[in-house]
């Protein structure tokens, strides 16, 4: 196919204004964050930056990206075709304006740029866009959506745009960039669009192999054969089997990582179960044909429906829809085939070829198939068993205060918030609970309560923990006894007290998701939630205060008739300040697990043997209560 290059002001289609998208962020962007989550909306901004430099390049324009974040401050400077010149202004400043609405210009976008760039020059404390074509530029500045200056002038630079953009500390409180983030943004972009250069505070990362890069530079264990990687048009699947509990599978659309999933992850799951089946010609469950299995799919579809502006998850049924016009004249809504027939069509006929050529991992695979079954039937009787006695104890309804909205809920335009923020709090001892429960939103905010501290689960088989009261009950809680897509909350919190006994909680109940359902960390479902060390006060002003430096600023702040009150236990705290602590400011910790890392590793590290590496690593990080204390006043 040629490219088509006929990219002009004719392209550009203008809907409507721009006004609210500072007044409501979150229609937009999503949350809005600090940085320190790499779903924060500062990644979101740059995100619909570079995403209009890729779509240049699948249109056959630019080879390269340049991204540069220094500070505060990020461009990004891509070698396609520019902005048309008359439209520079108008395309990035007045919402639902873009060229992406004329699929003559653009295939197989990301999504419609009528709301992206815009966003970002709204939701900036200063925002700037070049565009280069044939020996001219224009170009325009902005100060929170607001033009401040425009001009054209002559220019030797290449073709392309440039945007250089500071998001508003206005909006992002206290922001900074984890390059950390950033860089696996950047990556995932080399393995999705391979021939494809991006330059990432002058670091090059570029992909020959696609997918199969990314699922072998990320493998955290060895997996049980080489990654099978399958490419058609508009599709391409890689998938393995490891010795390890979960789906570790990332998901693309045009380039989009959809953290989420949506249709044609769930497409994926279901054909690579299907296929195996009629393989094997045996009735295996879906759970046990994807145990352990890692692997990476990536689709490419014409204007996709993503839930939400952040894109992370595919809502899409067809591969294609578009409006013609029949042999009388009306408009009509002709469609390409569902994403699932498209999807489950590649992979049976495809994998079932492969399997065929590459006789000598057949056996492997049914192997760890017939591996997960026998396990999962060993448990299977004991979690009925469990279920039975706690629902004849009424155990279940003493320990889990729920709420009233749900992750797994269908999504309406009333209840979309109160779903994004459905939480649970994993919390120990009835003190605690009755805290949290007392204080916490009960449309969008459940507590469970566990009883002492869980069994340390990498010491302990999988026959154990179904077993394990707490832990069963907890499972149940979640909804995740059967597939991790009916997952209850969005956040699973943990929240535990301020001492040893509470940091040991912490680490046993962490241990459990990560041997068990790593998949709930690598899908940023896990947080630790901070609650103050320190309350700092005089008879006119309360401080709360999560770590010493915070508390001797609010000493130097408040000067005299200070009193200070270390908080040891979460029951310590009352109701009515709590609720300060999990509402709109509620501070969380991210549970991250690099795709490198090995999961094995780790907890053998912190919940193995008691070694003298170990040991060394706590000395190093302890800091004592008398440390925490020592306050000169």
């Amino acid at each position: 196919m040629t490219p088509n290059s006929n990219y002009t002001d004719d392209n550009i289609r203008t809907l409507e204004g721009v006004q609210h998208v500072r007044m409501r962020p979150g229609m937009y962007i999503g949350r809005l964050g600090n940085g320190s989550n790499p779903s924060d909306g500062i990644y979101v901004l740059l995100k619909e930056i570079v995403d209009n430099s890729i779509d240049e390049f699948a249109m056959g324009f630019g080879k390269e990206i340049r991204i540069t974040i220094e500070d505060r401050s990020v461009s990004v400077r891509d070698f396609g075709r520019g902005i048309p010149l008359d439209s520079v202004v108008k395309a990035v400043s007045i919402l639902n304006t873009g060229g992406k609405f004329d699929d003559k210009a653009f295939k197989k976008s990301v999504g419609l740029n009528g709301v992206g760039t815009k966003a970002v020059n709204a939701l900036s404390e200063s925002f700037y866009v070049c565009s280069h074509r044939d020996g001219e530029c224009s170009w325009a500045s902005f100060e929170r959506g607001e033009l401040k200056d425009s001009g054209k002038e002559p220019t030797k630079e290449k073709n392309g745009t440039l945007v250089r953009f500071t998001p508003d500390p206005m909006m992002f409180n206290n922001f900074a960039f984890n390059l950390d983030y950033v860089e696996t943004m950047v990556k995932n972009y080399s393995y999705l669009k391979k021939g494809l250069t991006l330059v990432f505070n002058g670091v090059s990362y570029k992909s020959e192999n696609g997918l199969l890069d990314l699922v072998n530079e990320n493998l955290s264990e060895e997996p049980l054969y080489p990654p099978i990687h399958l490419e058609g048009e508009d599709i391409e699947i890689v998938l393995s089997h490891c010795n390890a509990y979960g789906e570790n599978i990332s998901s693309f659309v045009n380039g989009q990582n959809t953290r989420d999933g949506g249709t044609h992850l769930a497409a994926y799951r279901e054909a690579i179960a299907k296929t195996l089946k009629e393989f094997f010609k045996k009735n295996y469950e879906p759970a046990d044909c994807r145990q352990g299995i890692v692997g990476a799919i990536s689709i490419q579809i014409q204007e996709p429906n993503f839930e939400g502006q952040t894109k992370t998850k595919l809502g899409s049924n067809y591969m294609w829809e578009k409006q013609i016009h029949d042999e009388n004249g009306s408009l009509k809504t002709d469609i390409g085939p569902t994403i699932r027939s498209y999807v489950n069509d590649f992979v049976a006929k495809n994998l079932d070829n492969y399997l065929r050529i590459h006789k000598e991992i057949v056996p492997v695979i049914e192997e760890k198939i017939k591996n997960s079954q026998q396990e999962r039937e060993e448990i299977s009787g004991i979690q009925k068993k469990t279920r039975e006695r706690n629902k004849k104890t009424n155990v279940y309804n003493k320990k889990l205060r729920d709420c009233r909205f749900h992750f797994n809920d269908k999504i309406t335009e009333k209840n979309a918030e109160k779903v994004e923020k459905s939480s649970i709090f994993i919390t120990e001892g009835d003190s605690a609970s009755g805290t949290i429960t007392k204080a916490r939103n009960a449309d969008y905010q459940a507590v469970f309560s566990l009883r002492g501290k869980p069994i340390n689960c990498y010491k302990e088989s999988r026959k154990k923990v179904a077993e394990n009261e707490e832990l069963s009950l907890l499972i149940s809680a979640l909804g995740v006894e059967d597939d991790l897509e009916n997952l209850r909350y969005n956040n699973i919190i943990v929240a535990t007290d301020a001492d040893d006994d509470g940091m040991h909680i912490r680490m046993l109940v962490l241990t459990f998701f990560m041997k068990y359902y790593p998949d709930l960390i690598r899908r940023g479902h896990v947080h630790i939630l901070q609650t103050p060390l320190f309350r700092v006060r005089n008879k006119k002003e309360n401080r709360y205060c999560y770590n010493s430096e915070e508390k001797e600023d609010a000493i130097k702040t408040l000067k005299t008739g200070v009193e200070i009150t270390r908080f040891k236990g979460l029951g310590e705290i009352s109701s009515e300040e709590f609720v300060h602590f999990i509402g709109p400011e509620m501070r969380l910790d991210l549970v991250k697990l690099a795709e490198e890392e090995s999961i094995a590793d780790i907890m053998e590290f912190y919940m193995g043997d008691n070694t003298l590496e170990r040991q060394n690593f706590i000395r190093q990080h302890l800091r004592s209560e008398e440390e925490l204390e020592d306050v000169n006043i």
